[in-house]
């Protein structure tokens, strides 16, 4: 009987608090406050008359009530995704897209009218968080990703190599005398911390191991970033891909010869197998590979050869100034 059911609403939050094992977490993936996440979870566990989970100092488990609990609403709640993915494969002209924050506001946003114009019948739900899409509760039918591509039962596929290399405003580089990479230890630097790459591995590229003493900003979204380099305050590290628009405005150049870059495939489109079969999934992905591809002048700028030390992608087996970013999705 309905009375029975506890609200739908909960069951979600449980669902992700449990995989997280973090009420912040799943509060951050939910665009919720902690304080409701808490609430929602009080709520189910009066309704089911037992605790969902153990609280201590170092956080949160499952109890044993919760663990039988979610092996049991987890099969019902992934139903729930499948079913609402089905029946919105027979309902065309509807994308539901997620991406990471500084693709979709930098690179993504720029290109919509292009999109509109190609496409015009699809109507498009863009949203973005730093956080991946859960496709089994049927949010969304694509995620653009960052990161290492360690996503298991999803197609993955790669949107374009990237170019990492030093950017800076013209007017900051008319300032400053800088003609070597060594220069760059005695100017205002930008770290972006959520960056695969970093500056000691871009360092290691030109044959250096020094570091500046300390970074003149650190942000953690390549925005942020991006948008200190144009205001003049410091050199960034960033994709030539993510900065084309500054690129193309004159208002970012590259510090050095485009062959002082470093390779990488960080951005991925990424979808489960069953979504392949909507023609508006195939037809977006088409569109964004091939608008990668696209803007000759910007990749005239920062071409680069092969001749790089290390291997290309985030995939190389020693860190070499590479990380994890410390969430996923953060740039």
């Amino acid at each position: 009987m309905i009375s029975d059911l506890p609200p739908l609403k909960a069951l979600v939050v449980f669902e992700a608090v449990a995989r997280w094992l973090s009420f912040a977490r799943a509060a951050e993936e939910l665009y919720l406050t902690p304080s409701a996440v808490s609430h929602q979870i009080a709520k189910l566990e009066q309704f089911l008359g037992f605790l969902l989970f153990e609280r201590t100092p170092r956080g949160v488990t499952l109890s044993d009530a919760g663990e039988s609990y979610l092996r049991r609403v987890a099969g019902a709640l992934g139903a729930i995704g499948n079913a609402t993915n089905d029946i919105r494969k027979g309902m065309r002209n509807t994308l539901y897209v997620h991406s990471s924050p500084s693709i979709a506001s930098q690179w993504l946003m720029p290109r919509l009218g292009r999109f509109v114009r190609a496409f015009p019948d699809i109507s498009l739900f863009l949203s973005a968080s730093p956080v991946y899409s859960d496709f089994a509760l049927g949010q969304v039918d694509l995620d653009i990703r960052y990161g290492v591509p360690e996503w298991p039962n999803l197609v993955v596929e790669p949107i374009s190599e990237e170019r990492i290399l030093p950017l800076a405003s013209p007017c900051l580089l008319a300032r400053l005398s800088v003609s070597v990479p060594s220069d760059l230890l005695r100017c205002p630097l930008i770290q972006s911390t959520v960056s695969l790459v970093q500056w000691p591995a871009w360092f290691a590229s030109r044959a250096l191991v020094g570091m500046p003493e300390r970074f003149a900003f650190r942000f953690d979204r390549a925005s942020m970033s991006l948008e200190a380099a144009v205001q003049g305050l410091g050199i960034a590290l960033e994709s030539s891909w993510i900065a084309s628009p500054y690129i193309e405005a004159g208002q970012l150049r590259p510090v050095f010869q485009p062959d002082w870059s470093l390779p990488i495939e960080a951005h991925f489109v990424v979808y489960p197998e069953r979504h392949a079969q909507r023609t508006e999934v195939a037809q977006f992905v088409d569109w964004i590979r091939e608008q990668a591809g696209q803007g000759s002048e910007v990749k005239s700028a920062v071409k680069a050869t092969r001749a790089l030390p290390g291997p290309r992608g985030p995939r190389a087996g020693s860190n070499g100034g590479r990380m994890k970013s410390p969430h996923p999705n953060a740039r």
